[in-house]
């Protein structure tokens, strides 16, 4: 699995992305709304999860300077791959990625207060629940701050 740089190589691949129908409450219902946002917003970053030449998924990133944090959003597995271990390994190589950055002091993500399957893989990956919400969502971040130089 890697995380891939959206391009027009790709692009179109990562905006047919679609979550598994139970999913579709929780996340937008294809990538396409996320790597438009980044295209257009200009705050988010979309990356490709790749899966050997297959994209099957869609993660984004992005820092915020006010709360010095970087973010972890619009993650989207393609509905034929819940259950392989995609989505966590995307959120490991991506906390990877943010902690390797000079400026990565803290990372955080937010999930549905009703998705259990995502709140039990960020806990498992060592987030916990700030006490904050963002947009109704449990805001998270690791009980250990990333290792930086």
């Amino acid at each position: 699995m890697v995380l891939d740089e959206i391009t027009d190589e790709n692009r179109r691949a990562a905006a047919d992305v679609a979550p598994a129908d139970d999913q579709r409450r929780f996340v937008a219902a294809l990538g396409a709304r996320y790597v438009l946002l980044s295209m257009r917003g200009g705050v988010w970053n979309s990356l490709a999860i790749r899966a050997g030449d297959a994209v099957v998924g869609h993660v984004m990133c992005t820092y915020d300077e006010e709360g010095g944090a970087h973010w972890i959003g619009g993650k989207i597995v393609d509905a034929a791959e819940p259950g392989r271990g995609v989505g966590r390994a995307a959120v490991r190589a991506l906390i990877g990625r943010l902690a390797a950055l000079p400026s990565c002091r803290e990372i955080r993500l937010s999930y549905h207060p009703e998705t259990a399957p995502a709140a039990r893989l960020y806990a498992e990956l060592g987030f916990t629940p700030t006490g904050d919400f963002e947009d109704g969502e449990v805001v998270a971040a690791p009980a250990v701050a990333p290792a930086s130089d």
